[in-house]
């Protein structure tokens, strides 16, 4: 770990606990107590608000602000890497969204951590597919945000056609295709629908309440373990068909 990463992991510590020992840091952080002596030091000399001392322990003054948190090298990378997706496999609203977001976090990063934001080599390139896989994705977040029923054409991957009215509870990313996930009145049961199967679709004015049981917690705990991923049946519930 780098020391300024381990800097910032100490800070993070110290907001999380009323008191800390030198001895807990360096278990933590996996360095000797003495590295943590010198690291309080420093901290304390660059205006950090920590009290204690060693043999009995740390804390941060209370009332005391500091800076607002910042990210190490490996966050930095994650959120990079989830951006990049969310550019190419969103809707292009998550998508401008997404590249909104990164450039509020450049502007609030040390200058020193900036070039992280364009050097993780990390990729995920537009494909062909991708538009197709994203389809109708804008109105199924909002309906999912609004908890709003939507109705739709659907094609199973035997082409057999029906006509849904979905509860719909969450989106999955499956690396090539997305899944909507929902409580199909139709079936009267939990439905996995792959989006590039779905025509027609319509946000309906009809909404359906957390009472009524329908959350994606409820979803994952009857219904995700058994799920085939979307490049097989074309959806799945508990009883069989689509």
């Amino acid at each position: 770990m780098r020391r300024a990463d381990r800097l910032f992991q100490i800070v993070q510590l110290l907001r999380a606990r009323s008191l800390i020992t030198a001895e807990k840091l360096a278990e933590t952080l996996k360095v000797s107590k003495r590295t943590i002596y010198r690291d309080i030091q420093d901290l304390q000399g660059s205006g950090v608000p920590v009290r204690g001392e060693a043999g009995v322990g740390y804390s941060l003054e209370r009332g005391s602000e500091l800076p607002p948190m910042t990210f190490n090298t490996e966050e930095i990378e994650a959120l990079v890497t989830g951006i990049r997706v969310a550019v190419s496999w969103g809707d292009p609203d998550m998508a401008a969204a997404a590249r909104s977001a990164l450039t509020k976090i450049e502007a609030v990063l040390p200058r020193s951590l900036r070039a992280s934001l364009t050097q993780t080599p990390i990729f995920a390139p537009p494909v062909r597919w991708a538009e197709t896989a994203t389809a109708n994705m804008s109105e199924l977040r909002a309906a999912i945000n609004g908890k709003r029923k939507v109705r739709f054409a659907y094609e199973r991957g035997d082409g057999t056609p029906s006509e849904r009215v979905v509860c719909p509870v969450g989106l999955y990313f499956w690396g090539r295709t997305w899944s909507l996930a929902g409580w199909c009145e139709l079936r009267t049961d939990w439905r996995s629908f792959r989006l590039d199967r779905v025509n027609s679709l319509e946000v309906l004015a009809d909404r359906f309440d957390d009472m009524e049981g329908i959350t994606a917690d409820a979803f994952h705990a009857t219904r995700l373990q058994e799920s085939t991923p979307p490049g097989g049946v074309g959806c799945s519930g508990t009883r069989g068909t689509c």
